[in-house]
């Protein structure tokens, strides 16, 4: 039996006599299948791209490893705001350092600067900063936490907002547990690094409450982006995690008698309360 599109050799097309009008189906999903199959695994660098900044303390250009905007995925997030993403740890990428002079802050701050902060950075950073070390194609935690720590130390010396520093604190806290979730069971020190890593996020969990409980009665919302009922809710929760509890039920009564305050909110609040009160009774 001729194929339908026998016949074309006379036309020089010959060699797609045996072309099909249709695909088969369960053939093409087949192929999908097998695609997916050969395709590589992705990996943290293919999220990656040098972002280019002006550092407004030294004036210089660097560029620094960010997160490609739109291609991660979140997955979901812990009681006390922490993102989880898909494939990268987002959070490493989030400290901004310039190479040249030591400034460093997060990405939200990086570009506000006051001239008497500049000077304050140059006089107690640059006259001594001795450069970054060199990293490979993605940040490792240590990497990350080194520059979170530099910028940690920038918000003190330039005298910022008690409110980022706080939220530097927090988002360090949140790196040094991504750090611990990342360990190997297999380390021989696997115990005394853990412990480690959990005493140095508790310790920026407390100071990040610090900075928010005052910041929440000194400065104006939004507050690194957020607004008053959720700050409230992550004092709630941050007093929760560092055995404040009376601080953590007054703040989790605060965001559920809240009139601004949505379902999602008070719903993550009242989980909250749950694991206050096991808490409570745990003592």
């Amino acid at each position: 039996m001729k194929g339908i599109f026998s016949g074309l050799e006379k036309l020089g097309l010959g060699k797609l006599e045996k072309v099909e009008v249709f695909e088969d189906a369960s053939k093409k999903e087949n192929d999908t299948q097998e695609a997916k199959k050969k395709a590589p695994a992705a990996t943290e660098a293919d999220f990656l791209f040098e972002k280019t900044y002006v550092c407004p303390v030294c004036d210089q250009e660097f560029h620094s490893k960010k997160i490609r905007t739109g291609k991660v995925k979140l997955l979901a997030a812990d009681t006390d705001l922490r993102p989880k993403y898909q494939h990268v740890d987002c959070l490493k990428y989030d400290a901004v350092a310039c190479p040249h002079c030591g400034y460093a802050a997060l990405d939200r701050f990086f570009k506000f600067m006051m001239p008497a902060q500049a000077r304050l950075i140059r006089e107690n950073i640059s006259a001594n900063f001795k450069g970054l070390p060199a990293t490979d194609s993605i940040y490792t935690y240590d990497d990350a936490l080194e520059r979170h720590q530099l910028a940690l130390l920038n918000t003190v010396i330039k005298k910022a907002k008690e409110s980022e520093r706080a939220y530097t604190c927090l988002k360090m806290a949140w790196i040094c547990r991504g750090k611990a979730e990342s360990l190997s069971e297999e380390l021989p020190n696997y115990k005394a690094q853990l412990k480690e890593l959990k005493e140095q996020e508790k310790e920026l969990l407390e100071n990040a409450y610090t900075g928010f409980e005052t910041a929440f009665s000194k400065e104006s919302f939004p507050m690194c982006g957020m607004d008053e009922t959720t700050v409230s809710y992550l004092l709630a929760e941050l007093a929760r995690r560092i055995g404040k509890f009376e601080e953590s039920s007054r703040w989790i009564s605060r965001v559920l008698i809240s009139r601004d305050a949505n379902d999602r909110i008070k719903n993550r609040a009242r989980e909250i309360k749950e694991l206050l009160n096991k808490d409570m009774n745990k003592e």
